[in-house]
C-alpha cells in the first residue's frame, strides 16, 4: 500500500448527514456491592463526553485531515449544546437543526475499572418540521462538497433517506451509506452501503460459504443499483463486492478492546480515500487499517492520519 495521501485528503470535503448522539462516559472505581440491591457501587471519579453516531463519523473525517460538515437534528437541551461545542472543538462545520420538542439522543455509560457496567439510552425521533428543515439545509450544502455520507442509527434523522439519495444522485454526488435494519430498499441508488456482518445477515439471511455470501451480496447490490457493497466482518476482515469483482482484506487488529464506533471509523476512512481519488481496493485497505486501530481503543474514538502511517 502506498504512503498516506495527505495532500489529496486535505482537499476532500465530506457532508455527513444522519443520527447525531452524545456518548457520555462516567468512569469510576468499584469496591463494594450495594446494600440496597445486588449491584456494584461505582464511585465516579471522571466524566467524559464524546461525539457519537453521525457526529463520530465527522470527527473521524477531520482527524484524517479532510473537511467535514455535519448535518442532523438535536434538541434544545444540554446534550445538544454539548454536541455543538464538541463539534466546534473538533473543527467540524456543524449545521444542526434544533428541535425544541426533542431530547438529544444520549447514551450514558458507567464504567468501573475500564469495564462497562451499565448503559442508559435516551432517544426520541425528530418531528416532521425538523426533517423538512434538514432537507432544506442538505440541498443548500450539496454543491459545497465532494461526497455524502448517510449515517443511519435508526433514530429518525434519515426517515426520508430516499429523498436525500435522489437529490445527491441528481448532482452526480457519490453517496456512502451505513445502513440499519433489514429494509435496504430505502437505500436504492446510493453508491455504496457498508453493513457489518450481523446487519448483512439480517438483510439477506445467514450464509454457509463464501460463494453463498457473494451470490447474495451481488444480488442485493444489483437490486439496489449500487456501485459497490462492503461487508465488514470483524475478525474476518472486510469484503467489497462490485460489478466486476470481489475484493477481500484480512483483519489487521492485534487486540480487540472495544468495537464501539469502529464502523464509523471505517466508513469515514473509506469515503475520505475515495474523495482523495483512490480506487476502491486502496480505499478499502486504508479503511481496514483504520478499523484495526479503532477497535484497540476504549469507546467511540478517532483514528488520525499519523496512526495510519
Amino acid at each position: 500500500m502506498n504512503a498516506f495521501p495527505a495532500a489529496a485528503v486535505k482537499g476532500a470535503r465530506v457532508l455527513v448527514v444522519g443520527d447525531i448522539m452524545l456518548d457520555r462516559y462516567w468512569f469510576g472505581e468499584v469496591d463494594r456491592i450495594s446494600p440496597e440491591a445486588p449491584v456494584p457501587v461505582v464511585r465516579v471519579a471522571r466524566r467524559e463526553d464524546r461525539l457519537g453516531g453521525a457526529a463520530n463519523v465527522a470527527r473521524n473525517i477531520v482527524a484524517l485531515g479532510a473537511s467535514a460538515t455535519l448535518l442532523g437534528v438535536v434538541g434544545d437541551d444540554e446534550a445538544g449544546q454539548k454536541v455543538e461545542r464538541l463539534s466546534a472543538d473538533d473543527s467540524i462545520n456543524a449545521r444542526l437543526v434544533v428541535d425544541p420538542l426533542l431530547h438529544t439522543t444520549l447514551k450514558m455509560r458507567v464504567l468501573g475499572r475500564q469495564q462497562q457496567l451499565l448503559r442508559i439510552d435516551f432517544e426520541e425521533h425528530p418531528s416532521s418540521t425538523s426533517l423538512d428543515q434538514l432537507h432544506h439545509v442538505f440541498a443548500a450544502q450539496l454543491a459545497l462538497h465532494d461526497i455524502v455520507i448517510l449515517s443511519d442509527y435508526a433514530k429518525g434523522a434519515l426517515a426520508r433517506v430516499e429523498l436525500l439519495i435522489q437529490a445527491a444522485r441528481e448532482r452526480a454526488m457519490p453517496v456512502f451509506v451505513d445502513p440499519k435494519g433489514h429494509a435496504y430498499a430505502r437505500y436504492q441508488g446510493a453508491t455504496i452501503i457498508t453493513p457489518n456482518r450481523s446487519e448483512m445477515q439480517e438483510a439477506v439471511g445467514r450464509w454457509l460459504t463464501e460463494a453463498e455470501l457473494e451470490s447474495r451480496a451481488q444480488s442485493l447490490r444489483q437490486a439496489l443499483d449500487l456501485e459497490a457493497l462492503l461487508v465488514t466482518r470483524s475478525e474476518q476482515g472486510m469484503t467489497l463486492f462490485s460489478q466486476d469483482y470481489r475484493f477481500h482484506v484480512d483483519a489487521l487488529a492485534h487486540e480487540v478492546f472495544d468495537v464501539s464506533g469502529a464502523g464509523d471509523t471505517v466508513l469515514a476512512t473509506l469515503a475520505v480515500m475515495r474523495a482523495a481519488g483512490l480506487d476502491w481496493d486502496d480505499a478499502v485497505r486504508w479503511a481496514n487499517r483504520a478499523g484495526g486501530v479503532a477497535v484497540g481503543k476504549l469507546g467511540t474514538s478517532v483514528v488520525t492520519a499519523g496512526e495510519l502511517e
